[in-house]
């Protein structure tokens, strides 16, 4: 049975930054000046590009729009003007769809926000990653704790009550006491929505040629236990591994990752995922360089992949949120019968990995913590069977 096709979003990448932090993965350059109109133009001909190759298949609404980087603040509210008059122009849209732009403390000036909220920007991710001066500096970031304050107010004068703060814990050594300040320094300027997250190192950036020390897993456990009990004490409910929202404000577009939905990507190096009609599941991947991007956008390289994997891929989504998927769910998207799902699952739950309930896949509070295992299993069993 060809399995429903799931709701559609839209990633945007800006790959433009004022500076690479140490432990920036992303695809991101520094630039001194942006070539705005030019970029603008290559989005919307990749787009269309796009809607050539996928015709017949672009029919559902767009739910959500997500403009990361790179620091995509250093546009122009012009230029989101533009780009989302032409993305109306090109696909059709949920009447409440979500917009959020990805927005750096250090690039934000008066009027700013103002001009990003009247081009049709709804939502904000603000990346602070600490309060903490000494730590700011170690990681590389362009703005100040004052600044980090500056930009949320600016935020919510500008009509945005709807934001993200972005903030790290497991920093160079950071103590529990540091770490837990910075949180309660987030708490205090009220955002919807917080993504507090451990500092991971990964391959292909200055902290992973020159790794920082950072707390043993034992403090970091207790940073974290403590920290959800903060944020649950202040109204915060945790949905996913990070992220931590008031009610009814989930950030839906991540919600869709997680929950296997499809998203269309344009802009340098932006990867995307879609079902086709006939349940056939693609990813792909546009060309990564930004110069390259520029020249050809409209012949930009797609990576067309058939997704070989769909359990696996499904799992490794779903299991990040804390409600974790019900088993028919899980079953209807991967293709796979539920008893043979529950054999697959049932040493990780044994182990105490998995919440007992045969009807829903859920992580326990202990997989959660371990969830790079949980997953490493996972496979390790597909692999077997």
């Amino acid at each position: 049975m060809t399995p429903e096709r799931p709701p559609l979003a839209l990633y945007v990448h800006v790959p433009w930054c004022v500076r690479k932090c140490p432990y920036c993965d992303f695809n991101s350059h520094q630039r001194d000046t942006l070539p705005e109109t030019q970029y603008l133009d290559a989005l919307l001909a990749d787009l269309d590009a796009d809607r050539r190759w996928l015709e017949g298949e672009l029919d559902r609404p767009v739910v959500s729009i997500f403009i990361g980087g790179g620091t995509p603040s250093l546009m122009s509210a012009d230029f989101y003007r533009r780009l989302l008059d032409g993305l109306r122009q090109r696909l059709p849209m949920a009447n409440d769809v979500e917009i959020t732009l990805e927005a750096n403390p250090g690039t934000v000036e008066a009027g700013r926000f103002e001009g990003f909220r009247e081009a049709g920007i709804n939502r904000l991710s603000i990346g602070v990653q600490s309060f903490d001066p000494g730590q700011l500096a170690a990681l590389g970031r362009i703005h100040g704790p004052e600044e980090a304050r500056r930009a949320v107010a600016l935020a919510r004068a500008a009509g945005f009550d709807n934001f993200n703060l972005d903030l790290m814990h497991a920093l160079p050594g950071q103590t529990p006491a540091q770490a837990l300040a910075d949180l309660q320094a987030a708490i205090e300027l009220s955002p919807a929505h917080l993504s507090w997250y451990e500092l991971t190192i990964e391959p292909n950036t200055a902290f992973y040629r020159a790794p920082p020390t950072q707390p043993d897993e034992d403090t970091m456990a207790d940073i974290e236990e403590q920290g959800f009990a903060l944020l649950r004490r202040h109204g915060y409910e945790r949905y996913e591994v990070s992220a931590f929202a008031r009610p009814d404000r989930r950030c839906r577009h991540n919600l869709n990752y997680w929950r296997f939905g499809d998203y269309l990507a344009i802009g340098a190096g932006a990867h995307g995922k879609l079902t086709r009609r006939d349940g056939q599941r693609l990813r792909y991947q546009k060309t990564r360089q930004p110069e390259a991007y520029l020249r050809t956008p409209e012949q930009t390289r797609r990576s067309i992949t058939a997704i070989e994997d769909p359990l696996f891929e499904a799992l490794m989504n779903a299991l990040r949120l804390t409600n974790g998927v019900p088993s028919c769910t899980l079953s209807q998207n991967s293709g796979v019968d539920q008893e043979r799902i529950a054999a697959l699952l049932a040493p990780l739950r044994e182990r105490g990995l998995l919440q007992p309930d045969p009807n829903r896949i859920v992580c326990t509070t202990l997989g959660l913590r371990h969830l790079n295992t949980v997953l490493t299993l996972i496979g390790e069993s597909l692999s077997a069977s």
